[in-house]
């Protein structure tokens, strides 16, 4: 009876060491368990954030049936749920850099946890267009309170790889979001798809509430190689920042190093006496608009997520008709294709920060224009061809190269404004962002039923399949997208220009804060935030405490 005990106990020894291995070797990759443990809470933000779009994106047949509407309402429910981050998003950049972000993160969770009840509660379209309004509080504070968190948490060198991991966050969201979409609302409807979401939300809130205490800002909770706690506010805001060892101060200031070493002087408009945290939200505006490289990648991002929120909206229902497939095969495609961007974003950060390390400062800028150029190329075939599997391929490299240019764009915008102003500067980026993104399915919507001849919609029979290749919208759809690939050219290209002011911008970051830290202030001289510079560092010295602190 007992004789194939010992096998099965063997087998059962050996599967526990591999999954011991395989967690240790993560924790090795990302640095230690602290570490592990902020990138799993922010990149879990981005997922529950980016999962109802998918779901809206996946259940768009249902929902055209249940509520007898088209593309155009389709495009709706997502606009209204990004306008609503838009217009809140400004204050809440103001809340990010002067309340704890971490308090303020598990209050948007559990709004956006009650907006996904009544979504699936909804017994209107009405209905459900308001409580899509709600939804777009997590919108407008989860993306300041990630980008300034992760500047406290990481040092500038490394920022575009860590922001590989998190960003991957919003991909593998849209792909959560559409799994879970597929099986429950196969099983139960498209109010099953909704309702299954707010389980997520309340793991979200345990996840923030336990495993992300509010870090200090300037990078005393800065994590190190091996950490393992992240070290709370109210536990180093009075304590002074051990010295950096001088391979984590490399990774700390290599961006302003180089900047340094090749003589790049700061903008003095840009290096103004008065301290940012007292900046009303107008003058930080003004301020952060004068920074060309800021200027340039905030409209250049929010033109490539206005293409992404349009795509990944759309694209099920785009499969399906083009390759006259069924939902299952089509949520498979989208799948493959949000690997491929898994796979880009994790790519883009690495290689910004290699080619960053062996010299090549405007590396972050490059990859991020690359990536972009070549998707736009790329996803001109994907979209005339008509053959799955060539179309597969082209998604996929297409896939890679959209997501290829957001981890080190999110980290150069970092390098280029002064660490006390990174909530509210990330908030005039998502604002802009937000209002394309938003526009982005109503637009995508309108215009392809304006282009396919039809806005007809689609009936109650079984094969709505067959309803969609013969209602024109797919045709509309098509050209929908080729004509979006325009913006998306666009941006590639304004990266490209953002190359030429970014050292200096960089410079001038550097100087505002030293400008603004006098000695014995938690906040650190550097770009980006981090602990002390070694003072054999020609940038890192302690500045003087009567430098330009007048009026402080």
């Amino acid at each position: 009876m007992f004789e194939h005990a010992a096998p099965l106990q063997r087998a059962a020894s050996s599967a526990e060491a591999r999954l011991h291995q395989g967690a240790g070797r993560v924790i090795e990759v990302v640095g230690g368990p602290a570490r592990l443990r902020a990138i799993s809470v922010l990149a879990a933000v981005k997922i529950v954030d980016s999962a109802d779009i998918g779901v809206v994106g996946t259940m768009a047949a249902q929902l055209e049936v249940a509520f007898h509407v088209g593309n155009t309402a389709i495009g709706l429910l997502v606009t209204v749920a990004g306008l609503t981050g838009a217009i809140a998003t400004l204050p809440f950049g103001v809340l990010t850099d002067r309340i704890n972000r971490s308090r303020l993160l598990q209050l948007s969770v559990v709004t956006w946890g009650a907006a996904e009840l009544v979504s699936g509660l909804s017994t209107s379209f009405t209905m459900l267009l308001l409580a899509r309004v709600f939804l777009g509080v997590l919108t407008a504070t989860q993306q300041p309170a990630v980008a300034s968190m992760t500047g406290d948490l990481f040092p500038a060198g490394e920022r575009s790889r860590i922001y590989g991991w998190i960003l991957a966050g919003e991909v593998v969201g849209t792909g959560f979001g559409i799994v879970l979409a597929s099986l429950f609302g196969g099983w139960f409807g498209w109010r099953g798809a909704f309702l299954v979401l707010t389980v997520p939300s309340v793991l979200l809130w345990w996840m923030l509430r336990h495993w992300l205490p509010e870090p200090a800002r300037g990078g005393q909770s800065w994590l190190s190689e091996g950490a393992q706690e992240i070290p709370p506010a109210e536990a180093v805001q009075d304590q002074p920042a051990p010295e950096a060892h001088p391979d984590e101060h490399r990774q700390e200031a290599v961006v302003v190093e180089q900047v340094e070493a090749e003589g790049v002087e700061p903008d003095p408009e840009l290096v103004p006496d008065e301290d940012p945290e007292r900046m009303s939200l107008w003058k930080m505006l003004r301020y952060v608009v004068r920074i060309r490289t800021n200027l340039l990648l905030i409209v250049a991002s929010s033109l490539g997520y206005f293409f992404f929120g349009g795509l990944r909206t759309f694209a099920i229902l785009f499969i399906r008709g083009r390759f006259d497939v069924s939902q299952g095969a089509a949520t498979g495609l989208v799948i493959v294709v949000g690997a491929g961007v898994v796979a880009g974003v994790l790519l883009g950060g690495r290689l910004a920060d290699r080619f960053l390390h062996q010299g090549r400062l405007t590396a972050r800028i490059v990859v991020g224009a690359v990536g972009y150029i070549v998707a736009a190329v790329v996803l001109v075939p994907g979209v005339l061809v008509p053959t799955l599997a060539v179309a597969a391929l082209l998604y996929a490299a297409a896939g890679v190269a959209l997501g290829a240019p957001n981890p080190p764009l999110d980290a150069a915008r970092l390098d280029v404004v002064g660490s006390r102003l990174w909530g509210r500067a990330e908030s005039a980026r998502t604002f802009l962002r937000s209002l394309l993104e938003a526009f982005a399915p109503l637009l995508f919507g309108y215009l392809s039923s304006l282009l396919g001849g039809s806005r007809a919609t689609l009936g109650g029979g079984a094969d709505v399949t067959h309803a969609l290749v013969h209602s024109g919208q797919v045709q509309g759809l098509g050209w929908t997208f080729l004509i979006m690939l325009g913006p998306l050219l666009v941006s590639g290209l304004l990266m490209l220009q953002a190359r030429h002011s970014y050292p200096t911008d960089v410079a001038s970051a550097a100087a505002y804060d030293r400008r603004t830290v006098g000695v014995g202030d938690r906040h650190t001289a550097g770009v980006g935030g981090g602990r002390p510079a070694p003072s054999h560092h020609q940038g890192g010295e302690r500045p003087d405490p009567t430098m330009g602190t007048g009026d402080l």
